[in-house]
């Protein structure tokens, strides 16, 4: 996956809604497959998130979430840099930002979830 964090970059910059959403897409599968990431790595995501969060387009806007969620599901300490990024996102005047914020908050902080997490 060394081309990965290349064309997250890229692609979260493109204006095509199907391109743009490939890039949260393949941040959500990065964090499911990719065990070795260092989390420092996953942090890395998290403006490029934020930005791809003010878009209104649906399909952009599941994959954001989708991608915050995998991240968040990682492990303990990713969960609560997520659950603290999540909240800062609420607050923001957007949207989208605050469905995918409520959306991320409700999944990640599920019992079933935070049981998982080592």
């Amino acid at each position: 996956m060394p081309f990965a964090g290349k064309k997250i970059k890229e692609w979260s910059k493109r204006k095509e809604e199907f391109v743009k959403r490939a890039a949260f897409t393949l941040i959500a599968c990065v964090a499911v497959y990719y065990k070795e990431m260092p989390d420092s790595e996953f942090i890395k995501f998290l403006p490029i998130i934020k930005s791809g969060a003010m878009d209104e387009r649906n399909y952009v806007k599941k994959a954001v979430s989708w991608a915050l969620r995998n991240i968040g599901k990682k492990n303990k300490n990713l969960n609560k840099e997520v659950i603290k990024f999540a909240q800062e996102m609420e607050r923001v005047d957007c949207k989208p930002a605050k469905w995918i914020a409520r959306n991320t908050l409700k999944d990640i902080q599920r019992k079933t979830v935070t049981k998982k997490l080592c």
